[in-house]
């Protein structure tokens, strides 16, 4: 765990053995060097397990109850079907679908990386990888500029909820602690490339 070599999941799908162009997750610190922008393949053993027929009153709940994470939300209409999506920087960018019988079966994915970026597999809201940093022409990764921006908003709500309840003698380092969360996110904010 430690390492990274691991996925989260509700126990009714798993995605496992994940590599980028045959690098591990949790294998050299989950790292693959590109010197330019390249196509990468994406391989994984991926199974799912749904029931035959489906669960009517667990499709109707809002993705705000109980229970949060289970394969039958995934479900692709009435079929026995789930979407295995790859993931880059946050964002869906290629999709296929798989029977949910339970059987494993190896996938593959070629998908364009242009920036350095993260990349892990998904079955929303069922199982997620841990990501693979793909780090291209040594750049580092950089978030969008609306979620760096987000983040930085989060601390200045954060800041103003917090404030009035820290004793007078935190008061100090917690602002100093503040401050330099500030300044990470708008450092971030100033290397991003991209809205």
């Amino acid at each position: 765990m430690r390492e990274g070599r691991n996925y989260v999941s509700d126990g009714k799908s798993h995605l496992m053995e994940f590599t980028v162009n045959d690098v591990a997750m949790g294998q050299n610190g989950s790292e693959l060097r590109l010197d330019e922008p390249a196509t990468v393949r994406l391989k994984a053993k991926v199974a799912a397990r749904l029931n035959e027929q489906p669960d009517p009153a667990l499709r109707r709940r809002r993705y705000s109850e109980k229970p949060y994470w289970d394969i039958e939300r995934a479900r692709i209409g009435e079929t026995r079907t789930v979407p295995v999506e790859v993931v880059v920087n946050g964002y869906p960018v290629a999709q296929k679908a798989i029977s949910a019988d339970g059987q494993t079966r190896d996938l593959e994915f070629d998908v364009r990386i242009e920036r350095s970026s993260w990349v892990a597999l998904r079955i929303l809201p069922s199982s997620h990888t841990n990501p693979v940093f793909v780090l291209v022409d040594g750049k580092p990764i950089r978030a969008s500029r609306r979620s760096a921006e987000w983040c930085l908003k989060g601390v200045d709500q954060c800041w103003a909820q917090k404030q009035r309840f820290l004793k007078a003698d935190e008061l100090d380092q917690a602002k100093r602690d503040y401050d330099h969360a500030r300044a990470v996110y708008r450092k971030l904010l100033a290397e991003c490339d991209v809205n």
